[in-house]
């Protein structure tokens, strides 16, 4: 860890401009290392323009069909570390056991946590409710789950991404959600409420009852998660490829 910071404090001390992905990344920069803010712009990341496209109710069904997916779920979509946060979300699950009977479906791996995780799921009878697609078989050796082609099929027929992250430097998860016109619960820290805009639904990452009414509310209220997915579509038009390009080209112009 110690090598990592001082190649990066490295970097910023000779670096001629740096281009942060967040405002909050920016901060850290200056925090952390010390940097001069008028040295630092910040530009937005984008994500892959199939997120973009309307999938039709027959190819999410047979997407659904392939990775053995439920009617309805929840999704997280990340790598199952602790700064990602998926036990609260298990705990959440917990909660709103007997009132919201949904699984959540994980895109993602890990390691020591994800066994801190399932040994959770499974003292708690929780098991059956969390499926992760890392470990399903087919899922592994499917050539569009490999390559990700499925997941805007996924992630539009997903109830509502959760991503309670507790850091980040931007957080595209949250954007493809955006551009998928699929409700987002996450944090109202670090630079996720950047990424998220006004349509998403905020919550302290480290208090699980907060997730648990948001699943609620999204899952019963009709006009909520309609004005969240117009909301939603609306900013993460402001993160286009056409634009991040935009912006860094800009800042190659200046040097």
């Amino acid at each position: 860890m110690r090598i990592h910071e001082k190649k990066i404090k490295y970097a910023c001390e000779n670096a001629d401009h740096i281009i942060a992905i967040s405002e909050q990344t920016k901060k850290d920069i200056i925090q952390f290392f010390n940097t001069d803010e008028k040295k630092i712009s910040v530009c937005y990341q984008s994500c892959d323009k199939k997120f973009e496209q309307k999938i039709s109710e027959q190819e999410i069904k047979v997407v659904k069909q392939k990775l053995g997916l439920p009617e309805q779920y929840f999704l997280y979509v990340g790598s199952i570390t602790e700064r990602k946060n998926l036990l609260t979300i298990c705990k959440a699950m917990l909660i709103n056991k007997d009132e919201l009977n949904i699984p959540l479906v994980v895109i993602g791996n890990g390691k020591k946590y994800k066994a801190e995780v399932k040994n959770f799921l499974q003292q708690n009878n929780l098991t059956n409710s969390v499926i992760f697609l890392s470990d399903n078989e087919i899922a592994k050796a499917l050539p569009e789950y490999i390559s990700g082609d499925c997941f805007p099929a996924i992630y539009q027929a997903a109830t509502a991404l959760i991503y309670p992250s507790l850091f980040e430097g931007f957080g595209i998860p949250i954007l493809e959600a955006l551009w998928s016109e699929t409700p987002v619960i996450t944090s109202n820290t670090s630079c996720l409420p950047e990424a998220g805009g006004e349509g998403s639904y905020y919550v302290d990452p480290l208090i699980p009852e907060q997730i648990a009414i948001g699943m609620k509310e999204i899952f019963n209220n009709k006009s909520l998660v309609d004005e969240m997915r117009k909301k939603g579509k609306m900013h993460a038009m402001k993160f286009s490829p056409e634009r991040c390009a935009a912006s860094v080209m800009k800042i190659y112009k200046t040097l």
